[in-house]
């Protein structure tokens, strides 16, 4: 109630709470953002109506909203019914805020509206850095300006592949270098090299001859969540467990599920997930069901599953496929990179038991509604969590998960069960992993970073965990967990380098 009714109006998501509800409202999931009419506008439009309305932004999937009057017509005539039009110019786009409650807090999803571009101060030990300027990430992009130790994170931007989101990056950050008279001394940008934020940096830095940092994807989530909490520059290292999609590791893999010990100059990666191809590459974030293919053929053994979950409906689907095409790509590594992605694993599960098993039509679909599968039998799964292996190569290996998984197929166990089951044994797994290694390496604090947590299920999974066996867990506050506060964590790397 109290975030609903705050001035700055963000959208919260709330649980449902199995009310019904029209098929095409939030499909697969039971969370639904809820907000209070901010504007006169909104109130006079309402005044006449005593039901909640349905709402969603002026723009196609994918795209940024339209703000003019003439583009809103051309973009969205098919969809719109009626028009409510006006003749001040919007100069600015600019989303809504959307929060969560999670392990007892609120937590950001979106940072944009009522709170983009107030600072956020970063802690003891970085008043003396220069003028930093990050540029985020490719996916829910925000870029950030740091100087004098605060640091002001623009609203969300969106997914810099849209090129009309692109070009609105490029108007937002002219726009704050001038509002904020900013000229940076050093800029700051993702280890990607096909970023278009790094190719941006790249030539922002040239164009004006400055220092250029590149911060590896994973460790920059972790900063991020350090300088969130207050951690001071000269704290020594903590534990990072960094859970995302996709980001390119130092390696030339692709990252996702990594243990980090780690502090605001550097890391090290004392452990991570079992790395598993990507068959088809991009394609394997849109096609869930061909992670599911090339997790188990990687864990067990495609002639395996054949033989020993025939009868099964993941099976039989899997068979439909070009399977020995996508066979020899994951086994001679031809266009399937591996990848240690906490996300696609998600992924797999999810289009293992029928969840968005074809085609995912937008980012983390399969992952949200596995989750809110999961919910009702979440907390009587506990003791019955699917099992993982924690190797001496530090490597947290999947197989008995798998196993377990399939079996429980076979005994046609309901698929809320079986995806509370994938959670808890998720957690578990991840905070056995988290336990050991702090008491390998002498550390007592753990930070948690990147898309993944957003899942309160896993979240709150694993920080119930880490607090029984006495470590200080550290979860975003103030900017999401997602690549949306990737820019402050890139930022604060990038002080604390220039510090020295």
């Amino acid at each position: 109630a109290a975030l609903l009714e705050n001035p700055a109006a963000p959208i919260v998501v709330l649980d449902a709470g199995g009310e019904p509800l029209a098929t095409g409202v939030a499909p697969g999931q039971t969370g639904l953002g809820f907000m209070l009419p901010y504007t006169p506008l909104h109130h006079l439009l309402l005044r006449s109506l005593e039901r909640p309305v349905v709402m969603t932004s002026g723009n196609r999937s994918d795209e940024p909203q339209a703000i003019a009057n003439d583009e809103a017509r051309q973009r969205l005539g098919p969809i719109a019914d009626a028009w409510l039009l006006h003749d001040r110019e919007i100069l600015n786009r600019l989303d809504d805020s959307v929060l969560r409650i999670a392990a007892g807090q609120p937590r950001f999803l979106r940072r944009a509206r009522g709170y983009a571009p107030e600072a956020i101060r970063l802690p003891r030990g970085f008043e003396s850095s220069g003028s930093i300027l990050a540029m985020g990430g490719e996916l829910k992009s925000t870029f950030c300006l740091l100087q004098a130790g605060q640091a002001r994170l623009s609203p969300h931007i969106g997914d810099l592949e849209e090129a009309t989101t692109l070009r609105d990056y490029r108007h937002a950050l002219t726009l704050y270098r001038r509002l904020f008279d900013f000229r940076p001394t050093r800029v700051v940008v993702d280890g990607h090299p096909d970023y278009h934020s790094t190719a941006l940096g790249q030539a922002l830095a040239r164009d004006e001859a400055i220092p250029l940092d590149s911060v590896q994807h994973h460790h920059a989530h972790i900063a991020a969540c350090l300088a969130d909490n207050d951690i001071p520059l000269d704290a020594g290292p903590i534990l990072g467990v960094a859970l995302d999609g996709l980001g390119l590791g130092e390696d030339g893999t692709l990252w996702g599920g990594e243990f980090l010990r780690a502090d605001y100059t550097g890391f090290e990666r004392l452990a991570h997930f079992q790395p598993v191809p990507l068959p088809g590459g991009v394609q394997a974030m849109r096609e869930p069901w061909r992670n599911t293919f090339a997790q188990i053929h990687h864990a067990l053994g495609w002639e395996r599953v054949n033989s020993d979950y025939a009868g099964l409906d993941i099976v039989r689907f899997l068979d439909g496929k070009p399977l020995a095409s996508l066979k020899v790509m994951v086994d001679r590594g031809l266009n399937s990179p591996m990848s240690s992605s906490c996300g696609r694993l998600f992924d797999a599960v999810a289009a293992a038991i029928g969840v968005c098993r074809e085609r995912a039509l937008h980012e983390g679909q399969a992952a949200i509604e596995l989750e809110s599968l999961a919910m009702t039998e979440f907390h009587r799964q506990v003791s019955r969590g699917y099992p993982a292996s924690f190797d001496e190569g530090r490597v947290l290996s999947w197989r008995p998960l798998w196993t377990a998984l399939l079996d429980d197929l076979g005994r046609g166990t309901a698929a809320a069960v079986i995806a509370a089951r994938f959670h808890q044994g998720l957690a578990r797994a991840i905070a056995g992993a988290a336990e050991t290694l702090c008491a390998e390496h002498g550390l007592d604090t753990v930070a948690l970073g990147g898309g993944v947590f957003q899942n309160c299920l896993l979240l709150e999974g694993i920080d119930e965990r880490l607090r029984k066996a006495g470590l200080r867990v550290l979860i975003p506050r103030k900017v999401p967990a997602n690549d949306g506060g990737l820019s402050l964590g890139q930022a604060a790397i990038g002080a604390a380098r220039s510090i020295g």
